[in-house]
């Protein structure tokens, strides 16, 4: 699968940057090390200004990339919901019975990320450690309703119903498979930081995982 992830391009929606960062060594730059820094200090914390002298680079170079730094975090997200849809397309695509397809797409969503080292400037490990605890601030704001229009979230959206035809293949009559599906994929990330911060007020630990967890529940409840 990741010979195929290679000969992939990774597309963001266009509204969301000034400038394509792929398209140039800075650009990359800008994302590789805007993702260090923000799993380094946190998003609250993090400025043009940090990143710029983080790579050697004037403030202003960074904003003919993106307009402010809420545009690079719906970037990194997009990004890495966009590499996730495509590990799903591949991991579930020649099986046929639906709970074991099921069973691998909730893996793959729930499961700690480890870096994929085909994509050079992006560390998916680090980028899973801020979407964990930072994404709810990409759509946690007063311009959701234009951004949704937009299509900042797109990609986020196919992720979740990409699950939700195949949760409709294993229970055509469960009423719920929306509801189910995106309580799980957003559940599993509070649940990562839960295991990582506050660990009194969850199961999963080292022995138990969090997709351990998650796959207990959907065959529980779509049985």
């Amino acid at each position: 699968m990741n010979t195929i992830l290679t000969n992939l391009t990774i597309k963001v929606n266009e509204k969301i940057y000034v400038k394509n960062p792929e398209t140039s060594p800075l650009g990359k730059k800008i994302i590789e090390h805007g993702i260090i820094l923000i799993d380094e200090i946190g998003f609250d914390n993090f400025t043009f200004k940090k990143l710029g002298e983080k790579i050697g680079s004037n403030e202003s170079s960074i904003y003919r990339y993106f307009e402010n730094k809420h545009k690079l975090l719906v970037y990194l997200s997009s990004w890495y919901w966009s590499w996730m849809e495509y590990k799903l397309l591949f991991a579930t695509t020649n099986i046929t019975d639906p709970f074991e397809k099921l069973n691998k797409a909730i893996t793959i969503v729930t499961e700690k990320v480890t870096d994929d080292t085909d994509t050079e400037h992006i560390n998916e490990a680090i980028l899973n450690k801020i979407i964990i605890a930072e994404f709810t601030k990409t759509f946690q704001t007063k311009e959701i309703d234009q951004e949704n229009k937009e299509g900042f979230f797109l990609i986020y959206k196919r992720v979740i119903n990409q699950i939700v035809a195949i949760v409709n293949e294993v229970n055509p009559s469960y009423p719920f498979a929306k509801s189910l599906v995106s309580t799980i994929v957003e559940g599993s990330l509070h649940q990562h930081f839960l295991k990582e911060h506050l660990k009194t007020i969850t199961d999963c630990n080292e022995s138990i995982t969090t997709t351990q967890f998650y796959l207990n529940l959907i065959k529980n409840v779509l049985r």
